[in-house]
């Protein structure tokens, strides 16, 4: 059986989540992962979906959300991810002054030692700009010398940062 990854993108209603998961659970379509979020009156949903539809199916049975143009939905088939390697997952926090490339900077360090963003949220409060993110770490990598690495870039962007192990409880 396939999984299918969707997308819908738009404007924030009523609804939409309601809709769109009535249709996959009609076509018998299991929701595996998923990640749902309004960010400045629009709305942003990424399902994983499990069950014996194929993505045209998929699409034509979503088509009424798309009606009136102001929701897009985007359905293709994507490989079983293949396992992981063993490492940590760590809790990355930034906060301060906003600016352009505090994102990029930060997570090309965390890329720099193999480490993958599995999420991340960023909010803008005023002038205040905050970053959490969710981080995988291999075994390979040292985190002490990580966190340092990420202070120094934080330095000079001119915000805090911290990188705090997360327990299983925690996620």
């Amino acid at each position: 059986m396939p999984l299918l990854a969707l997308t819908v993108l738009g404007h924030d209603r009523p609804g939409i989540i309601a809709g769109t998961t009535g249709a996959l659970a009609e076509l018998g379509l299991n929701i595996e992962d998923s990640t749902m979020t309004l960010l400045r009156g629009h709305f942003a949903m990424m399902l994983i979906t499990n069950g014996s539809a194929d993505a045209a199916t998929v699409e034509e049975a979503l088509a009424g959300l798309t009606e009136d143009g102001s929701l897009s939905v985007s359905v293709r088939e994507v490989p079983p991810e293949a396992g992981t390697p063993a490492g940590a997952s760590y809790l990355l926090s930034v906060h301060g002054g906003d600016r352009p490339g505090i994102v990029s900077s930060l997570a090309a360090e965390v890329a720099g030692v193999g480490g993958n963003i599995t999420d991340l949220t960023t909010r803008l409060a005023g002038d205040l700009y905050v970053l959490v993110a969710e981080v995988d770490l291999p075994a390979t990598a040292d985190p002490a010398t990580l966190t340092e690495s990420l202070r120094r870039v934080a330095d000079d962007l001119g915000v805090e940062v911290s990188l705090l192990p997360l327990e299983s409880d925690d996620l």
